[in-house]
């Protein structure tokens, strides 16, 4: 039998404004214990805010923050059994890789037995044991990354906020270090908390994503469930990339106002009037003859090794459809093709003003 899943951190209808801007608007999150939980949206959404209040630099408004049961609000932050890894990294130039690592338990005044014990134990977690004299400066991106990670985690906390912490990295380092920083999220059994912008970052190492939009929690889901199962046209259009038509709710579908009747699925929801019809761009296929399809011109073709995506155009819509195909494909600019899809992976969602803003 599992064991039943617990909640390390609680947040009750938490508002926080700055000045005339509500940056939080009565949110209402629960992070488990153990868990890589992401809080992710563009700039200006909340996340940073929400990080904040979390580390204790900021106080709301008005709700409330409990951390296993206790209240974090009256707590101030160097009381808080949580470690916040800075976007800059902030390690000591002047200090030692060993040096960096060690100076929080230094300030804590622990035995000089246990730092060094722990210091090792860390480094070699994090893969930097033969660094451990090296400067910041004689480091690459990726190492002195893990060296303010090993430094966060050295104290043990129970929670550790990330504050975008990938962005400073090149692509390829970027991509190594979400499988470190999964790996190392798994091995230390430390909740992460991680705060960015970028979806992919997002999906390849959280366990569940907070999509925030504009000082509320749009969704709350895993990266599947996100992807496949969007709750609303601004969380589809910001996970991934989508095709999206709008019309009106039939039994079948929707029915564009050019296109006709466009098949798809409500998943239970109750929906009427003007909706959205999103259809990813790997469940668009060529038709066959006989099958509802519609008519596009293939503008461009792009083959990125692993698959081609083809861009589409329908006459009368400026947006571009995009159809993704695995391999190379035989289609030709120019060429004139009929799309179909599956109407269990076309999804109906509500129709949502704030989708123009993305």
């Amino acid at each position: 039998m599992t064991s039943p899943v617990k909640n390390l951190i609680e947040i009750k209808n938490l508002t926080h404004d700055y000045g005339s801007v509500r940056a939080l608007d009565n949110v209402s999150l629960e992070i488990r214990e153990n868990e890589f939980f992401a809080l992710l949206g563009p700039s200006g959404c909340g996340k940073t805010t929400l990080l904040r209040i979390l580390a204790g630099f900021e106080t709301p408004l008005e709700g409330s923050v409990t951390l296993a049961g206790q209240d974090l609000i009256s707590l101030p932050a160097n009381k808080r059994p949580i470690n916040l890894m800075f976007q800059s990294y902030a390690l000591f130039p002047h200090m030692n890789v060993g040096q960096n690592v060690a100076y929080g338990l230094e300030r804590e005044k622990l035995p000089k037995a246990e730092i060094k014990s722990r210091v090792e134990e860390v480094l070699k977690t994090v893969g930097l044991q033969d660094k451990v004299k090296a400067r910041p400066s004689q480091l690459s991106g990726g190492q002195r990354q893990r060296v303010a990670l090993a430094r966060a985690i050295v104290k043990r906390p129970k929670l550790l906020l990330l504050d975008e912490p990938l962005s400073a990295l090149d692509r390829k380092v970027r991509s190594e270090m979400q499988l470190e920083l999964k790996r190392l999220q798994l091995e230390v059994g430390i909740t992460f908390v991680v705060v960015t912008h970028d979806q992919e970052e997002a999906m390849s190492m959280a366990d569940r994503i907070a999509v925030m939009v504009e000082g509320t929690v749009g969704q709350v889901d895993t990266p599947v469930d996100l992807y496949q199962r969007p709750a609303t046209a601004y969380v589809g259009d910001f996970i991934g990339e989508s095709n999206f038509f709008d019309g009106i709710i039939v039994p079948e579908g929707i029915k564009h106002a050019s296109l006709g009747v466009l098949p798809g699925n409500r998943y239970g929801k109750d929906i009427s009037g003007e909706a959205h019809l999103l259809i990813r761009p790997e469940d668009l296929r060529l038709a066959v003859s006989g099958e509802h399809s519609i008519p596009t011109m293939v503008q461009d073709v792009q083959f990125y090794g692993g698959a081609s995506t083809l861009v589409l155009s329908i006459e009368g819509r400026s947006a571009p459809i995009l159809m993704s195909q695995p391999g190379a494909t035989s289609a030709q600019r120019g060429a004139l093709v009929n799309l179909t899809w599956d109407p269990l992976k076309a999804i109906v969602l509500p129709r949502d003003s704030r989708r123009s803003a993305l």
